[in-house]
Parts: structure tokens; C-alpha cells; sequence
């Protein structure tokens, strides 16, 4: 980060340790940090990227022969590119507040803001902000490809399957959840990279947690103590948003699941914001 660049986001802390130090103010020196540098605003368009060229390549790489029956749940296949998209999610949460870690930019921060709690709500609030704007953008255009690629594909409305569109209820219901996913995704990631604070020690745990914990979890054995763990799993438990065939065989409930996703992401925060107060900078 050049001097220039350094120097304006310092220029408003200052400006909002003059004036107080309320969340006001502190949304508007975060987001004074946030619109100065081009990091987050191409982390974003990786999201909305990644998710709609993972999405449309899935769509596209599944078809359903006329003498064949085919089990797919047409909505959940569209929002395939979720998947990755959430890992540029939280590589954009973490790096949202580590990066103040590593080159000691923190100090300066909670020096002009000592409301540390008014700190990290303003970070969260503006990072769900354009999370869930990026996250519309994906979702809408990973859905608007299924829309047009999948009837060419034999998903027809007379063999059985419901166009993947908006109008339709459960695709409206998945599409949204989904957006909401991404958005607590965020809230989670920045809740442990306040915890570790360095960056990729927090990627690393938090991208276990997203990818390699449900893998673990498929060792698990016993089928009753999976299935009570899949409950319980952020990314295996929110994804049940996306559902809309075969509810009954869920873990969960798709709104429970995500819901279980909130519980993770209201536990890192409070976590989050414990360190915050009680450690030095």
C-alpha cells in the first residue's frame, strides 16, 4: 500500500477521533479504507466470477437423456459455483481486518477509535453489505444460465421439472438463503480472523472449516453420529438452503441449517469481539 493511499484512511480516523467515536464514524472510516484500496473491490468480482462460471459449468456438463430418469434437483445444481465462491468470501473477511494486523494500521485505528466493539461492527456491517450485493449479482446470474441452458438439456417442465426461475417458490427460497449463506460466510470468517489475526494462519482455518471438515466427516462410521454431525457442520448444515427435492432425507431443515450457519457466525464474532476488547493491538 503506498504512503498516498495510507495516508487518507489516517487523515479520517483522525477526522473521527475529533468528531467521536460512534459507529457512525467509524462506518465511515472503515469504508474510507475499503473504497481506497482495489483489493476488495476485485475480491468481489471474483465472487460474482467464480460463482457464475462454476455454476454454468455444472449446469452445462449435466444432461438428461430421454430413456433415462434423472434425480437431480435442477436449483441446487445451479447454485453449484456457491461453493467456491463462498472460499473468496472469506478470503475477503479475513483479509478485511488482518491486513490492519500486519501492518500495524490497527494501532493507528483503535487509537482514533477506541470503541474497539464500534470498530468491529463497522467492519461487519459494511462487509455483509457488499458481500450480499456481490452475492445477488452471483446468485442471480448462476440462476438466469440454469434458466436458459438447462431445458436444452432435457430438464423440461414435461418430464417433470420446474423451470429454475425466481417465480418459482423453492428456487426463490434457495436463491435467497443462498445470498444470506454468503453473507454469514463473511461474518464467520471475520469473527476468526479477529481471533488469529494473522492472515494466513485465518484463511487456513477457516477455509478447513468450509472444505475439509465436511470431508472429515464423511469418515465418521456410524450413520447416527454423522447425521447428528452433519446438523451441526456450518457449511454442510447452510447448504441445505439450496435444497428443493428430497427435503425429508436432510440432516436438517433448509432454514434450520442456515440458521445452524448463524449460530457459527454469531459465536466467531462474540469470540471476535472478546479478543478484540481484552488483548493489546
Amino acid at each position: 500500500m503506498s504512503a498516498a493511499v495510507q495516508a487518507q484512511p489516517a487523515a479520517t480516523l483522525a477526522t473521527a477521533a475529533a468528531r467521536g467515536t460512534g459507529l457512525r464514524d467509524a462506518l465511515h472510516a472503515e469504508w474510507t479504507k475499503l473504497r481506497t484500496v482495489s483489493g476488495p473491490a476485485w475480491l468481489l468480482l471474483g465472487v460474482v466470477a467464480l460463482t457464475i462460471a462454476v455454476s454454468t459449468a455444472a449446469v452445462g456438463a449435466t444432461h438428461c437423456p430421454q430413456d433415462l430418469t434423472c434425480p437431480v434437483d435442477t436449483t441446487k445444481l445451479s447454485l453449484t459455483g456457491v461453493q467456491l465462491g463462498q472460499a473468496v468470501v472469506a478470503i475477503l473477511a479475513v483479509l478485511t481486518i488482518s491486513n490492519e494486523y500486519g501492518s500495524g494500521m490497527i494501532r493507528t485505528t483503535l487509537a482514533a477509535m477506541p470503541n474497539r466493539l464500534a470498530v468491529l461492527a463497522a467492519k461487519a456491517i459494511l462487509l455483509v453489505a457488499l458481500v450480499l450485493a456481490a452475492g445477488a449479482v452471483a446468485v442471480f446470474g448462476s440462476v438466469l444460465a440454469a434458466h436458459l441452458i438447462l431445458p436444452g438439456h432435457g430438464f423440461t417442465a414435461a418430464r417433470g421439472f420446474h423451470p429454475v426461475w425466481l417465480s418459482y417458490g423453492p428456487t426463490l427460497r434457495a436463491a435467497c438463503g443462498s445470498v444470506l449463506y454468503l453473507g454469514l460466510i463473511a461474518l464467520m470468517s471475520l469473527g476468526v480472523a479477529v481471533i488469529v489475526r494473522d492472515s494466513a494462519t485465518s484463511i487456513g482455518v477457516v477455509l478447513a472449516l468450509l472444505y475439509l471438515f465436511p470431508i472429515v466427516l464423511a469418515f465418521v462410521g456410524n450413520p447416527h453420529w454423522q447425521h447428528r454431525l452433519d446438523r451441526w457442520t456450518p457449511t454442510v448444515a447452510g447448504l441445505t438452503i439450496q435444497a428443493t427435492t428430497g427435503l425429508r432425507s436432510l440432516a436438517i431443515s433448509p432454514w434450520g441449517g442456515l440458521g445452524v450457519l448463524a449460530i457459527w457466525a454469531a459465536a466467531a464474532l462474540v469470540a471476535g469481539a472478546l479478543a478484540l476488547r481484552l488483548r493489546d493491538a
